[in-house]
């Protein structure tokens, strides 16, 4: 039993989360599908080997476009925790494309890079002497690369039926665990240097260069750095609400970017455990691993056991002003609320 379980433990470092749940409204047979392609973050993972959450943010975004075209709504996420953004590209997205060539399917979202990020920031927090700058810049590197081949792989492959195609960038986990002091030394300095302040602006080029691929290649991008890390009213009073002040320009220039949210706005940023919703109430969008969002909504069967398959009710019939009553509560769900907001009017 020990053997094994050091066997399952492995496993988990790189563990497929694969899961087809159909949001099924009642008088309507009608079904059409979305499929979304990512890591632990689109799996749902919370911390089990065996389930995920069952209304991870792609299928919370399958129960908004259930409503608003009054119709069934297949989720098929094909998800692997722990998974650096090559391995989401090569072993998701491209070995399973079959199922977003569907005729069925009508929206394809995905999400990466996370993983290449908090193995660089491991990286970086054990050095020991001079910092080696460079493992964060490989980081960047590798998601950029996997990001924009992913979108062409997309667009040459998803069915031409497919009305929405959209990205989620990422939020910043342990951004208040973040804030100390490196082991390490800077070259020029002798000093050692803050982490926070070395890997916020690392994660402000990955998710510049999501969204500005998104735009050059016909993608939309959901803002989940914005929606996470700032809150939804006006903190420093500046006439904007935080979450919509930090979130991408189109078109704007990566340095313009990086130096609104990383350096302008700065101070409005937030750990996501305690996402203010109004000045007085807040939530917790991420779970006690201080990394995966919160959810509700109980799990499904996904990971060492192999994927499932499932079928529900909508939790809502339908939604007052585009949004679940419970849209700001959980970070799955904010999440799939954000993808939400780009669906087409029709199927």
């Amino acid at each position: 039993m020990a053997l094994f379980a050091l066997s399952a433990s492995g496993m988990a470092s790189t563990l497929n989360q694969n899961v087809s749940w159909t949001v099924d409204r009642p008088a309507t047979s009608t079904k059409y599908r979305v499929v979304a392609y990512g890591d632990s973050i689109f799996a749902g993972y919370n911390g089990s080997i065996s389930n995920a959450a069952r209304y991870s943010a792609p299928t919370v975004d399958a129960e908004y476009l259930s409503a608003r075209w009054n119709v069934d709504v297949e989720s098929i996420r094909r998800a692997k925790s722990g998974a650096v953004a090559r391995d989401v590209y090569e072993n998701k997205i491209v070995a399973d494309r079959s199922y977003m060539q569907a005729a069925s399917t009508r929206v394809v979202s995905f999400e990466m890079c996370g993983n290449d990020g908090l193995q660089a920031r491991t990286a970086f927090k054990e050095q020991t002497g001079t910092c080696n700058y460079s493992v964060l810049d490989a980081a960047v590197s590798s998601c950029r690369t996997y990001v924009a081949a992913a979108m062409d792989y997309i667009n040459a492959n998803a069915h031409a039926n497919t009305k929405l195609k959209v990205i989620s960038n990422l939020y910043y986990p342990g951004y208040n665990a973040d804030n100390v002091q490196s082991s390490c030394r800077d070259s020029a300095t002798g000093q050692t240097v803050n982490m926070r302040d070395r890997f916020l602006p690392a994660i402000a080029k990955m998710n510049y260069w999501m969204c500005e691929y998104a735009r050059q290649k016909g993608f939309q991008c959901a803002d989940s750095f914005a929606q996470y890390m700032g809150a939804d009213y006006d903190s420093n009073g500046d006439g904007q609400i935080d979450s919509d002040a930090l979130r991408y320009v189109s078109g704007e220039s990566e340095a313009s970017y990086i130096n609104r949210t990383a350096v302008t706005l700065r101070a409005t940023l937030r750990d996501a455990n305690t996402k203010f919703v109004s000045s007085s109430s807040s939530f917790d969008y991420i779970q006690s691993d201080d990394t995966h969002p919160t959810y509700t909504g109980g799990t499904v069967s996904a990971g060492l056991w192999g994927g499932s398959t499932g079928t529900g009710a909508p939790r809502y019939s339908s939604f007052s002003n585009g949004r679940s009553p419970i849209w700001n509560q959980y970070g799955h769900e904010r999440m799939g609320w954000a993808l939400s907001v780009y669906q087409p009017a029709s199927p």
